[in-house]
């Protein structure tokens, strides 16, 4: 007799960073759409609040960024963990759905398997690139992984772990974007080109003098180019000033947007972009881009050994190739940025074939809709039987 889920679930959610706060919160509305009763408390953001979460831990309090911050915030995390291993213990829910964030939500996994109670797991930890050693644990420790990347299925093949590829939330965002009428954007100057330096203070700090200076470069060869900084918020455009007042040269013709990135890319002939989510975000907007990042010697060396890609953009690990340029470390100087992405700012055989490179990586990524697949697949798992 197979088991059924009550209307009212109880469910635990965990997302310990602000893209976890988002990609929970539509799986919350989608989850709550099915289970009208279904009650939900965690860790989380305001998105996942709104949402109907209750919010015991917020994620302004759970990001931490780089072993000195993950010391420093030991004692904290470790308080957290605790409690909400107790609030299992107490509530008792029908399931715990953990968000990304390996390094807590891992070890919480393992300690409430035992317990009897369904672990779920969206957003899958990057053991593709690195640690690969931990695909057979979280096969023993998750009832369902459920991932936003296509080739993240075959990485636990043969393990026994029941996995689903969702979808990538970014892309009803992106086809939401370029339904819309285009926004006045404040260039100052063609071609257009979007700086995106990340969304960390530490990547701004590096990678911003980098690419200004790049920009500066083009500006000599491109008389009349313009430029915008792409911040997702005033917190990061903040950060993007005090680094800009301390740099000497850099283009006359920019300006620095906040919450407008997908129009910026939307627009530009093409963008910088520092490696990660954001490569996902140009690409889903059709933007050709050249990739940048740099981190100190040290880390780069670790991550040189530890690393078992050859790729560090995620839209060229997507397409399984170098679709755009990657200057890494020593390679990302302002000459070699400023020289790689002339070819993709004017029309020609160059920009249209990275376009349709593109197009193909967002074919990959899914019809749409990941928040409700991905509740389909958490009430699957909800509705069958407990291990």
């Amino acid at each position: 007799m197979p088991f059924i889920m009550k209307d009212r679930p109880n469910i635990m959610i965990i997302a310990g960073e602000v893209s976890g706060d988002m990609h929970a919160a539509g799986v919350v509305r989608s989850l709550t759409e099915r289970y009208a009763g279904a009650r939900f408390f965690g860790v989380g953001g305001d998105l996942m609040k709104e949402a109907g979460v209750e919010i015991m831990y917020h994620v302004d309090d759970m990001a931490v960024v780089g072993l000195a911050e993950v010391v420093r915030r030991y004692g904290f995390l470790k308080k957290v963990f605790k409690h909400m291993l107790a609030e299992v213990r107490e509530r008792r829910p029908e399931a715990v759905i953990l968000v990304d964030y390996p390094g807590f939500n891992l070890r919480f996994a393992a300690k409430v398997k035992p317990l009897g109670i369904k672990v779920i797991y969206y957003v899958c930890p990057q053991v593709w690139a690195w640690n690969r050693s931990r695909i057979p644990r979280m096969a023993r420790i998750l009832d369902r992984l459920i991932t936003i990347f296509p080739f993240e299925v075959d990485c636990f093949e043969g393990t026994g772990l029941k996995v689903n590829f969702a979808g990538h939330p970014l892309v009803d965002e992106a086809r939401e974007a370029l339904a819309e009428e285009p926004v006045e954007l404040p260039w100052k100057g063609m071609p257009k080109v979007a700086l995106l330096p990340g969304s960390r203070t530490h990547e701004i700090a590096s990678m911003l003098p980098v690419m200004w200076s790049a920009a500066a470069i083009l500006e000599e060869t491109h008389p009349g180019i313009g430029f915008i900084v792409a911040t997702p918020s005033e917190k990061q455009a903040s950060v993007v000033r005090n680094v800009m007042s301390g740099l000497s040269s850099g283009p006359s013709m920019y300006e620095v947007t906040v919450g407008q990135t997908r129009q910026v890319l939307r627009q530009a002939e093409a963008a910088m972009v520092v490696s990660g989510t954001a490569t996902i975000e140009a690409s889903l907007m059709r933007c050709p881009m050249i990739i940048a990042y740099k981190v100190a010697s040290l880390t780069y060396f670790l991550f040189k050994l530890l690393i078992r890609i050859p790729f560090i953009g995620m839209v060229n690990i997507v397409a399984g190739k170098e679709i755009c340029p990657e200057m890494v470390q020593g390679k990302a100087t302002p000459q070699a940025l400023a020289d790689s992405i002339v070819p993709f700012l004017h029309d020609g055989q160059p920009r249209r074939t990275m376009i349709e490179a593109l197009k193909s990586v967002n074919s990959s990524l899914g019809s749409g809709d990941a928040a409700r697949t991905t509740a389909g697949f958490i009430a699957e798992e909800l509705n069958s039987e407990p291990d």
